[in-house]
C-alpha cells in the first residue's frame, strides 16, 4: 500500500477554466466588457493573488457599476460551481485505489471553496480524504500540511509521492521532505535549477498512472 498526496487546483481539476467560465458569466450579468476575462484572469493569477487582492482589483475597475456582493461572491466562489473532473482522472484514482494506493488531496485555499470543487465534481468519492490549509493552518509547501495528509490515511509520510502542478509548493515540498514527485505540466517546460521533480507528466492521469507503475 503506498500514499498518494495529490494536489487539487490546476492538477486534479482546471481550476483556471472553472473561474474563467464564472468570470464570463460575472461580466455578461453586469453588462461589463467580454473581453475583460483576460483582464480577471491576469488579475487572479491563477489562483494565487490573494482574495482580498482581486476583489479590491475588481472594485476598482468597475466602480459602481458591480454590487460588492457581486465581486465578493465570484471571488469567494473561484469557479468551485463550474469545476469539472475528466473521466481519465476518475479513470485514474480509481486505478490507484484498487491497486492499494491510498490518495489523499491537499490543497492550499479556504475550506468552503475547497470542499465545494471536491464535492462538486465527485472527488469526495474517489480519495481516502482531503486537508486544506485554512482548516489545518498550514500551507503548501510547510511540511506540515503534507503530515497531516499522511496521519489522515494512517500511513507514513516517507515513501509518498506529492503530485501537483506548482514547481514550488509541490516539487519542492517533496524535495525538501525526501519524497518522490510528479510535476504536472500542462505544457509548460520546465524553468528550476536547483531542483527537479522525479517525473513529469502533462496531465494528472499520466501522473498517477506513473505513481502506480513506479510505486
Amino acid at each position: 500500500m503506498g500514499l498518494l498526496l495529490v494536489d487539487l487546483d490546476n492538477t486534479l481539476i482546471d481550476r483556471d477554466a472553472a473561474f474563467r467560465h464564472a468570470v464570463a458569466l460575472f461580466l455578461a450579468e453586469h453588462g461589463l466588457p467580454a473581453g475583460d476575462v483576460a483582464w480577471v484572469m491576469e488579475a487572479d493569477g491563477g489562483g494565487y493573488t490573494a482574495e482580498d487582492v482581486v476583489a479590491a482589483a475588481l472594485a476598482d475597475r468597475y466602480g459602481n457599476a458591480v454590487p460588492p456582493a457581486a465581486v465578493g461572491a465570484l471571488v469567494d466562489g473561484g469557479g468551485a460551481e463550474h469545476a469539472r473532473l475528466t473521466d481519465a482522472t476518475e479513470t485514474a484514482l480509481i486505478a490507484a485505489r484498487r491497486a492499494g494506493w491510498r490518495c489523499v488531496v491537499v490543497s492550499n485555499g479556504g475550506t468552503a471553496q475547497q470542499e465545494a470543487k471536491i464535492r462538486g465534481t465527485g472527488l469526495d468519492r474517489l480519495v481516502d480524504g482531503w486537508v486544506i490549509s485554512e482548516a489545518v493552518g498550514h500551507k503548501k509547501p510547510a511540511a506540515e500540511i503534507f503530515e497531516h495528509a499522511a496521519a489522515l490515511a494512517g500511513l507514513p509520510l516517507a515513501g509518498a509521492w506529492i503530485v501537483g502542478d506548482s514547481p514550488h509548493k509541490d516539487i519542492l515540498a517533496a524535495v525538501a521532505l525526501g519524497l518522490r514527485s510528479v510535476w504536472v505540466s500542462g505544457g509548460r517546460a520546465w524553468g528550476e535549477h536547483e531542483f527537479r521533480p522525479t517525473h513529469v507528466t502533462a496531465d494528472v492521469a499520466g501522473a498517477i498512472d506513473h505513481v502506480v507503475r513506479n510505486g
